[in-house]
């Protein structure tokens, strides 16, 4: 049986997988390292509340066979753009150097449709730059998803996000073909696809949004 680490449980997502996990009999330790307890009570969970922008200080603890990254945050939420470096980058970042340190073969990391160093959009760009960085590192098993706009209801206020996701309900449908990958994408999608991943060979280090959507499928049949 296996033990897993989770960065970012307590957002939209990373709740998502927690859960998942939890109920996954392949699993019999999850590791949870952020800034806050989420609160819940179970023999799987061993919790390590740390300050994330010092990940690189915990390097004993940071042992397990699958890491999943699931930090992010926003230009509302964090308007500093020092400080959402530091987290979009920086985090996941650092999670790979432990993973090369400690051994870990299989790290996936929640990046972003559209990411890419050469990006004129800011949260793009810090995305694409930390996706070449994470590579760098050469773990084994390394898988990079890049979702669209990701649904749900979050426990913080996004009223931008939210106009968008209501304008995305209508034009969903008609995004067919290679238009696909822009459809909104649920929070329970990702996270089963990155159990998936994890226990399964496939052999795409980014993996799209569409594509995302398309082994969920696949895998309920």
């Amino acid at each position: 049986m296996k033990t897993a680490i989770i960065l970012g449980a307590t957002g939209l997502t990373g709740g998502i997988l927690l859960h998942e996990l939890l109920h996954d009999g392949r699993y019999h330790k999850i590791k949870l390292f952020s800034r806050k307890s989420i609160d819940i009570n179970h023999p799987k969970i061993e919790e390590h509340l740390i300050d994330m922008l010092q990940l690189n200080d915990h390097a004993e603890t940071f042992t397990a066979d699958e890491v999943f990254c699931c930090i992010g945050t926003t230009a509302a939420k964090t308007s500093n753009k020092d400080l959402y470096h530091k987290i979009d980058y920086g985090i996941p970042v650092d999670a790979a150097r432990l993973c090369k340190t400690n051994a870990i073969h299989t790290l996936i990391v929640i990046s972003a449709l559209g990411a890419g160093k050469e990006s004129k959009i800011f949260y793009n760009r810090i995305k694409g730059e930390m996706e070449e960085a994470v590579l760098e590192f050469g773990i084994p098993k390394t898988h990079l998803l890049q979702p669209s706009l990701i649904g749900g209801n979050r426990n913080e206020k996004r009223p931008g996000e939210y106009f968008f996701k209501i304008v995305m309900k209508v034009f969903n449908p008609l995004l067919i073909g290679s238009l696909k990958k822009y459809r909104t994408i649920h929070p329970e999608t990702i996270a089963s696809a990155m159990v998936w991943l994890a226990n399964t060979d496939f052999d795409k280090t980014r993996v799209l949004s569409d594509e995302i959507q398309k082994i969920v499928k696949n895998e309920q049949g």
